[in-house]
């Protein structure tokens, strides 16, 4: 025990005053007091401390780091991000006395398809980010340091053509879906968009919806024949003038997730976003004009390559 004692004693010199007063509840001060010898460390925190160290008599330095990045306010799904991607590691591989080629690997041994591309370059980070914190708080040697990230290929991204749209449609079962559809298609609308739509955001006359998209900025989104068809008949039956669907954002992507399910084609608002501009470019309609039509920021986003995922 007096080993682990004289290990507890070390983490509390080695480890932040921040880091520390997550860990065990204690106030800075009273830690600011013990680190600078002014102040005995107490039982209490030396039994918190010891606690820390497992039967290797090392710190637990993923649990410590988790809990200072909660200490930092990061969000819980970000702890939950680092958590996940760091494990395999840590309980795989002798972390402390990673080289390069250890950590090569190791992110090599992640399958190489799309999803483990995803992954291996998820871990990379999150290894990258835990490696930089255990140099700064406790001097050790950071072997990703210069190491460039793993290359990721450029996935073929899904878009829909008329038939597949139509068959979506076809497989719903009320007119507020096939409404929330066709509108998604033919206007390109992001999922925000369409879901804070309000019975004066549409303008039947001009065929189009004024909505705020990103950075709030008003603009004004398309849309054809079959909206205006399905739209006045879900309109006609709820008759709302404020949000138009009795149904917010994650509700609409719940059911988009079902009908997907149900259907067996791939179906959420990023990939009608791209059916939009595809078909659009199908029509002949110019790059320029398809920009402005979906509300993309540059050029480069709603290029054919960039929707469909190719060079």
């Amino acid at each position: 025990m007096l080993g682990k004692q004289a290990l507890a004693i070390e983490l509390v010199n080695k480890t932040s005053v921040s880091t520390l007063a997550e860990l065990t509840n204690f106030t800075k001060a009273y830690i600011s007091q013990v680190k600078t010898g002014k102040k005995a460390i107490s039982p209490k925190m030396l039994g918190i401390l010891v606690a820390l160290l497992p039967s290797k008599n090392e710190p637990d330095y993923l649990f410590i780091f988790l809990q200072s990045r909660r200490s930092m306010g990061v969000s819980r799904s970000t702890l939950d991000f680092y958590r996940y991607m760091l494990k395999g590691f840590v309980v795989q591989t002798d972390y402390l006395k990673a080289n390069k080629h250890t950590i090569e690997r190791y992110l090599g041994s992640i399958p190489a398809n799309h999803n483990g591309l995803a992954t291996r370059h998820a871990s990379y980070r999150a290894m990258k980010t835990f490696y930089r914190w255990l140099n700064t708080e406790y001097g050790f040697s950071n072997p990703m340091k210069g190491m460039p990230a793993p290359i990721l290929g450029k996935p073929i991204m899904p878009t829909l053509d008329e038939s597949q749209v139509k068959a979506l449609i076809n497989a719903t079962d009320n007119i507020r879906d096939k409404a929330i559809i066709a509108l998604f298609v033919e206007s390109g609308l992001r999922l925000s968009e369409l879901a804070s739509i309000k019975l004066g955001d549409i303008n039947w006359t001009g065929h189009c919806i004024q909505t705020l998209g990103k950075g709030r900025k008003a603009a004004y989104a398309p849309f054809g024949e079959a909206s205006v068809e399905y739209l006045k008949q879900w309109i006609n039956q709820y008759q709302s003038k404020d949000n138009i669907w009795n149904i917010n954002a994650h509700g609409i992507a719940t059911m988009l997730r079902r009908l997907e399910a149900k259907a067996g084609i791939t179906c959420n608002p990023h990939t009608f976003r791209r059916t939009f501009a595809v078909l659009l470019r199908k029509a002949g309609i110019d790059t320029m004009t398809i920009k402005e039509l979906g509300r993309w920021e540059s050029l480069e986003m709603c290029r054919p390559s960039a929707i469909m995922g190719h060079k």
